[in-house]
């Protein structure tokens, strides 16, 4: 029975891009014969001190249990076929792959963002300046595959490594069957689901979405998932705290599902998780053309594109005006999740990956 150890940051079911990625397929390759471990480097206490304000002497205690943690899988990688590396094996330096790459075991890179760049957090800033973010090519060269989310991931691969393939960020459709919910309020719900890092992307479209609310006044209203803490008193958003239990109907208020991006170069690497989600529980959905979501979405077929704010006015005026559009387009969007986008059309190739 060949045996796969998972290092990951995040205990199972806490991180989008862990889930999204590879826990979805974890009872897959169990069944498919491979025995798993999985160690995340924090658990949920560790979680908070990790991500929150101040409290330096905590941080310094998570940085430490995370190493023991780490020292304990060196000790024992000798055991396992395959060592599954989701971005990186610890917070900084490459010391611990370059322990991994003298086991026996073959080394699997997996990478969903253009973690090679800097992405900002006012409570991490410490960390960040440590961790190094071009150490990813490192990474890349100690492994024997490297799977990336998008070609423009893999291009970045390509530069320290042969040995890639492509697999996207999916969905199981199984978890994703649209439901019937209670509205907040009458009209039709604009939404956008995040996390507190990524709601300066959602503010970016603030300026077009306030021209909406203006246009149509009270058949329209808005919802912020993902952030708790997020207000916007113009468009009257309160913030809804995301969790699991509950993601799927709390999409499922959304009428119309909106992901505006800056054409930059950490978007680019973006895999359009935000979108495929909606798209899976057939929420018409308004993307940026950026990066993979040109590929996504067939503009006014399965959904729509927008660049400039005039754009997102007119599309998202055109599906607010229409509801047997937003129906047809929320069905197109699902068909693609299906054919290209699913764990069902996707599980083949996680299981090639391990087969090597």
């Amino acid at each position: 029975m060949p045996k796969i150890l998972f290092l990951t940051l995040h205990r199972k079911d806490r991180s989008p891009g862990q889930r999204f990625r590879h826990e979805q397929y974890l009872g897959f390759l169990e069944s498919r014969g491979f025995e798993i471990t999985y160690s995340p480097m924090l658990n949920a206490s560790q979680d908070k001190i990790f991500y929150g304000a101040g409290k330096a002497l905590s941080k310094i205690g998570v940085g430490v249990s995370a190493v023991l943690k780490r020292v304990k899988d060196v000790l024992r990688a000798n055991r396992f076929d395959y060592i599954f590396i989701y971005r990186d094996a610890f917070f900084f330096g490459t010391f611990f792959e370059w322990l991994f790459k003298k086991s026996k075991a073959k080394l699997i890179f997996d990478f969903d963002d253009s973690i090679w760049l800097q992405d900002e957090n006012p409570n991490q800033s410490f960390y960040q300046k440590l961790k190094n973010p071009e150490k990813t090519g490192k990474i890349i060269s100690y492994c024997d595959l490297a799977i990336a989310g998008n070609e423009y991931l893999a291009n970045y691969a390509r530069k320290h490594t042969k040995n890639i393939v492509i697999i996207p960020t999916t969905i199981d459709l199984k978890d994703y069957e649209k439901v019937t919910v209670k509205k907040q309020e009458l009209g039709v719900c604009i939404g956008w689901s995040g996390s507190f890092s990524t709601i300066k992307h959602f503010e970016s479209a603030l300026e077009p979405l306030k021209k909406i609310k203006e246009k149509y006044g009270d058949r329209i209203y808005f919802k912020v998932i993902g952030d708790g803490n997020y207000r916007n008193e113009d468009l009257n958003i309160q913030g809804l705290t995301w969790k699991s239990e509950t993601e799927v109907s709390d999409l499922c208020e959304i009428d119309i599902g909106i992901m505006p991006l800056p054409n930059d170069d950490w978007s680019k690497g973006k895999c359009g998780l935000k979108g495929l989600q909606y798209m899976a529980l057939e929420i018409p959905t308004i993307m940026s053309p950026v990066g993979v979501n040109s590929d996504i979405i067939q503009d006014g077929e399965n959904g729509f594109l927008a660049s400039t704010n005039n754009e997102w006015i007119e599309k998202i005026s055109l599906l607010i005006e229409d509801e047997s559009l937003r129906k047809r387009i929320g069905v197109a969007g699902r068909k693609t999740v299906e054919k290209d986008y699913s764990v069902e059309a996707n599980k083949d190739k996680w299981l090639k990956a391990f087969q090597f």
